[in-house]
């Protein structure tokens, strides 16, 4: 009777290792998930709001929504957490809404200052008068060292890996909102010019997507090694 009472009261106290192993486990585990580098991943534009167009009717908020899911399946193989402030074609605002657009940049803040993120990356596309000028270029909000450190890196990759015909360089901002309103470093990436015809048709090609997509990844990546 002793001797299967010793046996009982150690399977106990096994049992009892084996649960604080595994609720330890677990709690390791969520800490891990918790201290993965999160990065925001910025689709400009969505729904009522185009933002610009090509000459060939192609619309800078679908480019974006393309864009942007790429590169979070890039980041995400990197081990990176991904918040999207939209997936869909979508202005982030109520339809009724006396001022659609600062509704939208307002709520996309919100989603971005309360994500803990590292960085954010906002895609968009760029336009000028002169359709011969063309090229991707990053910009950061003048008064953030760690936003120009990003921009700079990026810049970088992107000229490196895409070869474009005229290499621009990353430029300083203190009016855009999505810069200036935002206590993470934030980079708005302008990944080409829809108002050059030949680099519209680039923009609009899955395969070049695909290379911006992997080079701003690159980019983020080297930048939150440092």
């Amino acid at each position: 009777m002793k001797k299967r009472a010793a046996e009982i009261v150690l399977g106990c106290f096994l049992l009892l290792g084996v649960y604080l192993l595994s609720q330890e486990g677990a709690r390791l585990v969520f800490q891990s998930m918790e201290a993965r580098t999160t990065v925001i991943v910025d689709a400009g534009h969505g729904g009522k709001d185009p933002g610009k167009v090509s000459a060939d009717g192609v619309l800078e908020k679908d480019l974006n929504l393309q864009i942007a899911l790429k590169l979070e399946q890039h980041l995400e193989k990197e081990g990176i957490r991904v918040v999207m402030t939209r997936r869909e074609d979508v202005m982030l605002c109520e339809e009724d809404s006396d001022n659609r657009k600062v509704q939208d940049m307002e709520n996309r803040r919100d989603i971005i200052e309360k994500s803990g993120a590292s960085c954010v990356i906002s895609i968009h596309q760029n336009s000028y008068p002169e359709t011969s000028v063309s090229g991707p270029q990053v910009f950061y909000y003048e008064n953030s060292r760690k936003g120009r450190e990003l921009a700079e890196i990026l810049q970088e990759t992107l000229i490196l890996r895409l070869q474009p015909d005229k290499t621009r360089e990353a430029r300083g901002n203190a009016s855009y909102y999505m810069l200036k309103k935002i206590s993470i470093p934030t980079v708005i990436v302008e990944c080409g010019f829809l108002t050059c015809p030949q680099e519209a048709q680039k923009l609009g090609e899955e395969s070049y997507q695909e290379q911006i997509a992997a080079a701003v990844c690159e980019g983020v990546v080297r930048y939150l090694k440092k």
